[in-house]
C-alpha cells in the first residue's frame, strides 16, 4: 500500500492573517519583493456556522479581504485580513504551539540583511552557519512590522545532506 496523500504535488500557497493588509501589501512588495496579483472578499455569514465549519473561525467572522502575491515566481501567499469576536492578536512564538515562519531562499544572503536593515526591518542576530546535514547553509530571522517571523536561508554550494546523496 502506498504511504501519503494521493496525488500530492507540492505546496500550493501559504496564507496568513495580518492586523493591517496594506501594511503586509506595502512589506511585501516593496520591501521583500513580492509580485502583489490580485484580491478576493469580502467573506461573512451573518447566520448559521459555515464559516466555523469550512474556515475554523467564528461563525461571525469577517473575511473583509485578502490578497495574492507571488515570490520570486513560485511561492504565492494568500494573506487575509479579518475581523472576528474573538479575534487573537498575540503573534506565537516559534516555541509555542502553533508558532511557524515562512523561510525564503536567497542567493547572497549579506546582501539580503544589509536590504532589510536599510529598510528598517529588524533582523534578529546575524547570519548563522548550519552544521550537520545542513552544513553550507547560512540562516537569519527577521519580523514582519507586524511581528510575524520570517527567515532568509542560503546554500549556494548545497547543504551537505544533498552533497552526500548525490555521491550515491
Amino acid at each position: 500500500m502506498k504511504r501519503g496523500l494521493p496525488g500530492l504535488a507540492g505546496v500550493d500557497h501559504i496564507g496568513f492573517t495580518v492586523p493591517d493588509l496594506e501594511e503586509a501589501r506595502a512589506f511585501l512588495v516593496d520591501v521583500l519583493g513580492c509580485e502583489y496579483m490580485y484580491s478576493l472578499g469580502p467573506f461573512h455569514h451573518d447566520d448559521g456556522d459555515w464559516m466555523s465549519e469550512r474556515l475554523n473561525v467564528h461563525p461571525r467572522a469577517i473575511m473583509r479581504r485578502l490578497h495574492f502575491f507571488r515570490c520570486g515566481g513560485q511561492a504565492v501567499f494568500e494573506v487575509f485580513e479579518y475581523s472576528a469576536p474573538d479575534q487573537g492578536t498575540t503573534m506565537p512564538k516559534n516555541s509555542d504551539i502553533g508558532g511557524h515562519h515562512v523561510a525564503l531562499y536567497v542567493d547572497d544572503l549579506d546582501a539580503a540583511v544589509d536590504h532589510l536593515k536599510g529598510r528598517g526591518v529588524r533582523v534578529l542576530g546575524e547570519p548563522t552557519a548550519s552544521s550537520g546535514p545542513s552544513e553550507g547553509q547560512r540562516w537569519v530571522y527577521f519580523l514582519a512590522p507586524w511581528g510575524m517571523q520570517f527567515e532568509l536561508v542560503s546554500y549556494p554550494g548545497g547543504k551537505a545532506f544533498d552533497r552526500r546523496n548525490a555521491a550515491r
